[in-house]
């Protein structure tokens, strides 16, 4: 079986008016269930890459294998997440 990873999701900056409220320092545990509390719109873009940390994947352009940036996709207000692979946990917890 694969192994998996958890993700931990944290706002590395926000600009302008956030509709859902995120802040710089919010953050969120991506287990085996989507996170309440994050906008949907943010998470349907970072979903794929939140995969790919997840099972052990890597960007190739990022310095450190266990994290990838995510940006939101309003470009007028853009809020930018930090996916970060985190310790294993069980598949199918």
């Amino acid at each position: 079986m694969s192994e998996v990873y958890d993700i931990e999701v944290t706002v590395l900056s926000q600009t302008g008016n956030c509709g859902a409220g995120h802040k710089v320092g919010d953050k969120w545990l991506i287990e085996n269930h989507t996170p309440g509390g994050i906008c949907l719109s943010a998470y349907q873009v970072m979903e794929p890459y939140c995969d790919v940390l997840k099972y052990g994947g890597t960007y190739p352009w990022q310095q450190d294998p266990d994290v990838t940036l995510a940006v939101c996709p309003d470009p007028g207000n853009p809020v930018v997440f930090q996916l970060k692979r985190l310790k294993k946990s069980n598949a199918g917890k």
